[in-house]
């Protein structure tokens, strides 16, 4: 007995110094830029030091070694020597090539690795590609999850159903982690573009206005309605800012930023400068609401540093930090199991630059002991049992929502995981139906075809129809609202005043005696600072109407094919080839002395009369046949000379009297504003207080133009404030000029000029003239633009109740063909719409 009781003492002793002489020594790499990685590996192993529910008399200690960025020569040296100094582990946070590298190394001499990864500059994070090791044995464990932005961004792609959208990506982004999300987009047959943006965001945006064409902006102008953001929050919010200042964002632009780690402060300044819809894909990691289960993770205690959220030093810690404390806190319950196992395994020094080192023996060990292990750190939970890699990951997609009291801000839509999946909805929020039986007050202004009055009973209250009225009546329908439409007093769109009052509709919704305006009224950036708008749906650009000349009815424009000399040679030939003839007949008939024989045919003569002849010319001469002189060689001859000869004329006249009766286009002298305002003859105007004659006075008025169109320009359309040449609204302009209400004169013309829509580089306002025919006072048809209208950068932003189209309702086979033009570029997203100038011929003093 007591030789049992020795033994059990003895026994006793010896584990518990086998326990006292456990020294854990764990090596760490980081990269000289990650100042952070140190700090919080250091926190780390001061929480476990204090922590005996986990180590109770062993010992940590730990060895840093700091490398240059992307340097594997360097990671792997740095490597050699901790392992001479023996160390249990490995962790590192570094880029992907030192990563490869140390991967190589640690499967040689067997010592586990966790690996947290790391990206620079804050762009978006691209996977690591690491090398499966020979014998199938990996060490490395990736402590930080493999990327699934791709995931999540198709996910999102498909919920918001876009066919067509571009990707930019940062100069440091790896474009082969995109190579995934391209093959998917490409067999679900959808538009996807790529663009590179430099770190000089101002030098991509002027290079595009200085290689690209006016139509090129156009179509780059719609590609960014749609687009993802692979960038830096701070590269995200120079180039929506640029896409903003350069006119290229629209009020329906979506921008959908993709990067793991952004704070909220960040998100708040990119949803406040970007113009349109954002929505941002981000990690997030799990709240405990409790203050004291916050920093408790089953037996371990983190420090308050680190946990809880009121402290500015967690909020300045970077994803790659949190993870790298989860590593360690992994490690620390793998040195655990293994104690409480009886499986320790003493670790020698290695030398991995002789090639006789043998491996370490219990790497293995150790790594299966890792791989098992399960914790709740700062991240959440992590384990390696998929394939070597913490696979839970948590994103939140926030997108920007409105409201009066708070301006725009940003909320969660929905949250995706790497288990669940998508929860939540990524479509945009219905109006909250909160309209039921209200009654709105709408202020209008009389627009054909989009608000005109409707044929009204007497007593009864006037009625309205239009586009925008049907569009009304289908809001109506919809929330359940009963609306009451009265007509701006003044009879404006609204304008800035002076005194930094408005006018017009514009006015009437400031000063809160409407609730909602409905009409053909443009979208401005001055009212867009006062005033929300609906979407727009129809872009325009500036025209001039001119009047054109009286058409003349000639009773003898069938003679106008040919010049009167022509007519009187023809005359002349008519005659003199059928007295030629009459003549030649004359000689045939006396030589001829023997009769036919009476079974021979007699000889075909043309007559033997002068009036004969001559009607058999002018017979052949319409095409309409006759008599054949066929008696001899040389009347053979004449009559197919002049067969030809009429082949000819007939044909030269019928083409040319075509060409004459189809309507042609006028050349019309008038084509830019230069020639505008470089002639005398004409008096122009445009609508006071609309957006083209705020266009023009900024123009006019500013010192710094060097172009002085403007200023000529300017100056006749404000003569007398505007009184003279201008008009209240563009019905008032056409009555003005008497032409277009039937009555034109002599010399007058009609034409347009049409300039490029959309963003146009500055001082080049280039303009293209299209002839029309003479439209008739009862057969004109004014086509009106459309209620969202938006200006062009570098054009007046005129509203289309300024634009007016003229034409003629019995349309030629040219103009059917410029139609038919039009129409296709229209369909092709080409729309041309024509702010409307009006001049008369009076002749402008100079």
């Amino acid at each position: 007995m007591e030789f049992l009781i020795v033994c059990l003492s003895f026994w006793i002793l010896h584990c518990n110094s086998v326990r006292g002489d456990s020294i854990i020594h764990i090596g760490a790499i980081f990269e000289e830029n990650a100042v952070r990685d140190d700090e919080v590996f250091q926190l780390a192993i001061s929480d476990l030091s204090l922590n005996d529910d986990i180590l109770q008399s062993e010992k940590i200690t730990h060895s840093i070694k700091l490398i240059e960025p992307n340097n594997p020569f360097q990671a792997v040296q740095e490597a050699c020597e901790l392992m001479t100094q023996g160390i249990l582990a490995l962790v590192t946070s570094t880029g992907c090539a030192s990563a490869s590298a140390l991967q190589s190394l640690t499967d040689a001499m067997h010592i586990p690795h966790l690996f947290v990864q790391r990206h620079r500059d804050g762009s978006p994070r691209t996977a690591c590609q690491l090398n499966p090791s020979p014998d199938g044995e990996r060490y490395t464990l990736a402590a930080r999850p493999p990327v699934r932005l791709n995931d999540v961004t198709l996910q999102l792609v498909a919920e918001l159903r876009w066919q067509k959208f571009v990707v930019f990506y940062d100069s440091e982004y790896d474009i082969r982690g995109l190579q995934s999300f391209l093959d998917q987009t490409s067999r679900l047959g959808l538009d996807v573009s790529l663009q590179r943006v430099d770190r000089n965001i101002s030098r991509v945006f002027a290079g595009l206005f200085s290689t690209m064409r006016t139509e090129e902006l156009n179509r780059y102008r719609d590609t960014l309605r749609r687009a993802i953001l692979l960038l830096s929050p701070k590269g995200a919010q120079a180039f929506i800012h640029q896409a903003v200042e350069t006119n290229l964002a629209s009020k329906d632009s979506h921008w959908v930023f993709v990067n793991e780690e952004i704070s909220d402060a960040e998100i708040l300044e990119l949803a406040h400068s970007a113009l349109g819809r954002l929505t941002v894909i981000r990690q997030i990691f799990p709240l405990w609401k409790d203050s004291n289960a916050r920093c408790m993770r089953n037996n371990h205690r983190i420090s308050s540093l680190l946990c809880d959220p009121q402290e500015g030093y967690l909020q300045s810690l970077e994803v790659s930090n949190l993870y790298l404390y989860d590593s360690v806190l992994m490690l620390a319950n793998a040195f655990y199991r293994k104690l409480e196992d009886r499986k320790w395994h003493s670790m020698a020094s290695l030398n991995c630059i002789r090639k006789s080192t043998k491996p370490w023996n219990g790497g293995w060990s150790m790594l299966e002991t890792i791989q098992k292990g399960r914790i709740t750190g700062l991240t959440g939970v992590m384990d390696f049992r998929d394939s070597g890699s913490n696979s839970h990951v948590q994103f939140e997609i926030l997108g920007t929502s409105y409201s009066e009291t708070f301006g725009k801000d940003v909320k969660r839509l929905a949250t995706w995981d790497s288990a669940l999946g998508l929860n939540g909805s990524l479509k945009e929020s219905r109006i909250e139906n909160g309209m039921q039986g209200v009654t709105v007050r709408v202020v209008t202004l009389l627009e054909d075809p989009f608000v005109m009055v409707a044929e009204n009973i007497l007593g009864q209250p006037k009625r309205y129809k239009g586009f925008s009225v049907d569009v009304l009546d289908a809001l109506a329908k919809i929330l359940g609202f009963k609306y009451e439409i009265y007509q701006v007093p003044d009879g404006k769109y609204g304008t800035q005043l002076p005194n930094g009052s408005w006018n017009g509709m514009i006015g009437e919704l400031i000063n809160k005696r409407a609730d909602l305006a409905v009409s053909a009224i443009t979208i401005t950036p001055e009212r867009e600072n006062v005033v929300d708008f609906s979407k727009r749906y129809l872009d325009y650009s500036v025209g001039i109407l001119l009047r054109k000349p009286e058409e003349k009815i000639n009773i003898f424009s069938l003679f106008a094919p040919f010049d009167l000399a022509v007519w009187a040679c023809i005359a002349a030939a008519i005659p003199l080839v059928g007295v030629l003839i009459f003549l030649l007949n004359r000689m045939q008939s006396g030589r001829s002395q023997n009769p036919p024989g009476p079974h021979q045919a007699p000889l075909a003569s043309v007559s033997s009369s002068l009036h004969s002849a001559i009607w058999v010319v002018y017979g052949a001469f319409v095409q309409q046949g006759g008599d054949s002189a066929t008696g001899s060689m040389a009347l053979r001859i004449v009559m197919g000379s002049w067969w030809l000869f009429t082949l000819v004329v007939c044909s030269s006249y019928t083409a040319n009297l075509a060409a004459y009766l189809t309507v042609s286009r006028m050349d019309n002298t008038i084509r830019t504003f230069q020639d505008l305002a470089k002639q005398m003859d004409l008096s122009y105007g445009t609508v006071r207080d609309s957006a083209v004659y705020d266009y023009f006075r900024a123009k006019g008025t500013n010192p710094l133009e060097q172009d002085g169109t403007y200023a000529e320009l300017w100056r006749t359309i404000s003569k007398n404030n505007g009184h003279e040449n201008s008009v209240s609204n563009p019905s008032e302009g056409i009555r003005k000029d008497p032409g277009a209400a039937g009555e034109r004169g002599p010399g007058h013309l009609e034409a347009e000029v049409v300039a490029p829509h959309g963003p146009l580089r500055p001082g080049q306002p280039r303009a293209r003239a299209a002839r029309r025919p003479r439209p008739e006072a009862a057969q004109l048809r004014r086509r009106l633009l459309h209620p969202g209208c938006r200006p062009a950068a570098g054009l007046p932003g005129g509203r289309p109740g300024d634009v007016v189209e003229q034409q003629s309702v019995p349309a030629r086979a040219a103009q059917r063909g410029d139609r038919a033009r039009r129409s296709q570029e229209a369909a092709a997203g080409g729309r041309h719409c024509h702010t409307v100038l009006y001049g008369s011929s009076r002749r402008r003093q100079p």
